[in-house]
């Protein structure tokens, strides 16, 4: 049954991913009208470093690996555990690094609410539902690689790691006996894809990302809650917009605009 949950998961992914491709192109100008037109900050991929700001929504869940104990016949109560998938957002700055002509560094500190929840189910029909909210604090730090830009359009894809360390949590005060204790510190694999567009005074990108927690958050130590479980994870879909200047950019834009009035 999980397997064909995860498979079916991840069918649900791709159609998202299709959607959201399909609502860019839908909201970005004809390419090939826009070759003809003026590019908007011609100059812009050729600074050394941007700074800018991000918004973002996303769903996350955690991904469980059943223990030995489940099938112990001290543990036959329980029917099966379910992880729940929530949503929350994001907000952070960029500082973006040019590196090369068509690859960026980019450096994004974040601040993640996230709700994610485990659901217990009992053979006897009972249920109880273990939630664990947490403010986290994120450091993702990626490469950028970026398409040939056509007019003020650009594609990229962006990849690296994003570690993250919990700030605050619901109900730290609670007894760990009586909840399902977890690592603070998390570190995940992103992966994502967006497109850049150009606009007179600024750079707008909506981007999709996955991330892939890598550390198995379960605590050493036992109790009702962990018991069953061997491995516990994160796996989180985002959707991001990000815009961004540059230094004086202002101050440039009027200086060349001052000089193409001059020259015409």
């Amino acid at each position: 049954m999980q397997t064909s949950d995860t498979w079916h998961q991840q069918h649900l992914c791709w159609h998202k991913i299709a959607g959201l491709c399909i609502l860019f192109l839908s909201l970005t100008p004809n390419l090939q009208g826009q070759t003809k037109t003026r590019e908007n900050l011609s100059d812009y991929d050729d600074q050394w470093i941007h700074y800018g700001f991000l918004m973002s929504g996303h769903t996350s869940q955690y991904l469980i690996r059943y223990s030995e104990s489940f099938t112990q016949p001290q543990y036959d109560s329980i029917h099966s555990i379910i992880p729940d998938k929530l949503g929350g957002f994001k907000l952070g700055f960029v500082v973006n690094m040019y590196m090369f002509q068509y690859l960026d560094f980019r450096i994004l500190p974040t601040v993640g609410f996230y709700e994610n929840t485990l659901t217990y189910r009992f053979t006897d029909g009972n249920t109880i539902r273990q939630l664990k909210d947490a403010t986290m604090m994120e450091l993702p730090m990626l490469l950028k690689y970026k398409s040939v830009r056509r007019g003020n359009i650009a594609m990229y894809l962006v990849g690296g790691i994003n570690p993250s360390w919990e700030a605050v949590g619901r109900g730290d005060n609670i007894d760990s006996r009586e909840k399902l204790e977890l690592k603070r510190f998390n570190f995940a694999y992103d992966v994502g894809a967006g497109f850049d567009l150009y606009y007179p005074l600024f750079k707008m990108s909506p981007e999709f990302r996955f991330s892939f927690g890598q550390v198995n958050l379960l605590q050493d130590d036992i109790n009702n809650f962990n018991v069953n479980l061997d491995e516990l994870v994160t796996r989180n879909f985002a959707f991001f917009i990000t815009f961004e200047g540059g230094p004086n950019y202002l101050k440039r834009r009027k200086k060349q605009r001052l000089e193409e009035l001059l020259t015409e």
